[in-house]
């Protein structure tokens, strides 16, 4: 089994940020998902991006992020309970990561 550094190329990303903003995502229905979008001044389609909920909402989660268009981030959740979950306005912190080849890399 070849090392992992032998087969991945090294220098591959453009650029890495993070920003903070207060979001207050909608209820989630019942065992289902939901998803919203944040306004992320700078992101790009081919950026990839992280999301941090601040704290701990029984049984809901962050399923997937993205970027979705030009200075936009969209956002799952998922709720795995028999009631739907209305989480609270927080402060998210997201992990932005700009490869270089990025499919519209500036």
């Amino acid at each position: 089994m070849r090392a992992f550094t032998s087969f991945m190329p090294r220098g591959n990303l453009r650029n890495i940020g993070a920003v903070a903003l207060n979001l207050d995502p909608p209820s989630v229905g019942a065992n289902t998902t939901g998803t919203f979008t944040a306004t992320v001044p700078g992101v790009l389609p081919g950026d990839i991006v992280f999301v941090n909920k601040p704290t701990a909402t029984t049984g809901l989660g962050i399923v997937n992020a993205f970027v979705s268009a030009v200075n936009t981030v969209t956002i799952q959740l998922m709720n795995n309970t028999a009631s739907a979950i209305d989480a609270p306005l927080e402060r998210y912190l997201i992990l932005i990561v700009r490869p270089d080849h990025a499919a519209n890399a500036a």
